[in-house]
């Protein structure tokens, strides 16, 4: 393997492991906001728990999202050195206001919110999980503007030196890439906290304990995901196909499964890539669809990947397209179990159907690989360019880093990482196990 394959891998590897835990946090420190608001205005203790119990879990996450989120900015200098002198001047400023503004803006309110109830007394205390709503999501969206700037450049010029820097700060702010991109990845973060709040509390269910907060889980995570599983695929989905469409033909093709130019173009919903004969095999497909849904014609031209240099193909069509289509299938099983859920809630046999209870426990990982899978699909389908059209992948590695390097640094990660892992499942199954009940008011 040379340099460039491994400084992926790790990369790869890292940010994925990483960002399980932010995904989590950014959707439950939505859903503690609503628990909260519920305990202030119906001066109920029961919600007041409920916040407690998931700002635990919250904290949990956070915490190791730190952890395995700092090596991500290293590997910048360390693995991707030409990368970072070349776009520095850009992706720096978002960067720093992540860590300078967002980071210690959630940090301060988590650790009032966790141990500062008494004293700042019940509205104190929601004003503080409202800030820590705030904090999370200002921190996903300097990241989403960073790598929106890489996915569509804008406001920035080049230097003497070859190097870009920016030339208008409210350019990169409001990048159209970045406000598509951030309104598709923040509900996709909701409908993760929705699953693993609806999984803990059929858990609870089906082991007849905490049976109350059990139906609070899975009643504020059921109506939760219904919205955001419906907004993740309109109008947040729609709205990035039709930009990746708009601004990087080679993936919108590849992700479509689409190797020729088409008048009508068919929305493929499976059939498997033939990269040796250029098209798909066993192909079940809509006929017209894909032109309608992305020009809302149905006889439009959508252009495959015919319509472009070979060169600025992704360099792993299989890999993309099977990437893109878990996630939109995924996606799709996600709105069914929300709508069966709500049908047999309002029937009033949600909370006795076992059956139902075993598939939301059994959901939780499922959000989690169509986060993955929808940044595989975003992350893959920007090959061969590591900012898209100004840099290629290939020239923005570290020269001096040798391939042997690379391959010490990923192993050690390995390691280390699933010691984390063990660690933070051990200390999720205590904290469930202990239950909403123990969690007392705090100094």
């Amino acid at each position: 393997m040379d340099a460039l394959l491994i400084d992926r891998l790790q990369f790869v590897f890292t940010i994925s492991f990483h960002y399980l835990f932010p995904q989590l946090t950014m959707g439950l420190a939505l859903l503690i906001v609503i628990l909260k608001y519920l305990a202030v205005k119906k001066k109920n203790e029961h919600y007041n728990k409920a916040a407690r119990f998931w700002a635990k879990i919250f904290g949990i996450n956070f915490a190791m999202g730190v952890v395995t989120g700092i090596p991500m900015e290293f590997q910048f200098g360390t693995n991707w050195a030409r990368f970072s002198t070349f776009a520095g001047g850009v992706i720096g400023q978002t960067l720093a206001m992540e860590g300078m503004f967002a980071f210690f803006l959630e940090s301060s309110f988590l650790g009032l919110f966790l141990y500062g109830e008494k004293k700042l007394g019940q509205v104190g205390h929601l004003i503080s999980a409202i800030l820590i709503f705030v904090g999370s999501w200002l921190s996903g969206y300097f990241i989403i503007a960073t790598n929106a700037w890489m996915q569509h450049p804008v406001g920035y010029a080049f230097s003497p030196d070859g190097s870009v820097h920016l030339t208008s700060f409210w350019e990169l702010i409001l990048n159209p890439w970045a406000v598509s991109q951030y309104a598709h990845n923040m509900i996709g973060a909701v409908v993760t906290a929705t699953f693993v709040m609806m999984s803990v509390g059929a858990y609870y269910l089906l082991s007849k304990r905490d049976l109350e907060y059990g139906k609070t889980f899975i009643r504020t995570g059921m109506i939760a995901g219904l919205i955001s599983t419906i907004f993740l695929a309109f109008p947040t989905g729609d709205f990035e196909a039709k930009n990746v469409a708009t601004h990087q033909g080679p993936k919108f093709a590849a992700m479509e499964g689409l190797f020729e130019t088409k008048q009508g173009a068919e929305l493929v919903i499976i059939g498997q890539p033939d990269m040796e004969k250029l098209r798909l095999d066993n192909p079940l497909h809509v006929p017209n669809l894909l032109s309608f849904l992305t020009y809302n014609r149905w006889n439009a031209e959508v252009k495959g990947l015919d319509a472009f240099p070979r060169s600025d193909w992704p360099d792993n069509i299989p890999l993309l397209y099977y990437s893109y289509h878990i996630m939109v299938g995924l996606g799709t099983i996600f709105i069914s179990i929300m709508i069966l859920s709500i049908f047999l809630y309002w029937k009033k046999k949600l909370f006795e159907s076992r059956w139902v209870l075993w598939i939301l426990l059994l959901s939780f990982p499922f959000p989690y690989i169509a986060n993955t899978a929808g940044w595989m699909t975003s992350e893959i389908g920007r090959q061969p360019w590591l900012v898209y059209g100004l840099m290629r992948t290939d020239v923005g590695t570290s020269a001096t880093v040798s391939a042997g390097n690379g391959l010490f640094t990923l192993l050690g990660f390995l390691g280390i990482y699933f010691l984390l892992g063990v660690l933070f499942i051990l200390l999720v199954i205590r904290t469930i196990n202990n239950g909403p009940s123990s969690t007392t008011e705090t100094h």
